[in-house]
């Protein structure tokens, strides 16, 4: 097997992955989650990755902490 079937190999097991994984929300915001869930007749997991998918254009605009950190630095 060579390093590009390798390669290949690894990106397709990635894209299938469905290991566990834990993730924590705020009370309230778990309630949405599950309502919405509720009426939208699909799973938590469902729910929350159709919302990353809209939403990490968005997500991805936010500056970094190290971003926000050397703006703060230089406004003295």
């Amino acid at each position: 097997m060579t390093d590009k079937d390798t390669l290949a190999k690894n990106n397709e097991a990635s894209k299938t992955d469905k290991r566990k994984q834990s993730l924590y929300f705020p009370e309230s915001m778990l309630q949405e989650i599950k309502e919405e869930a509720a009426r939208l007749d699909r799973s938590l997991s469902w729910v929350v990755q159709r919302a990353w998918k809209l939403a990490r254009i968005d997500i991805k605009k936010l500056p970094s902490v190290n971003d926000v950190a050397d703006d703060e630095d230089s406004g003295d």
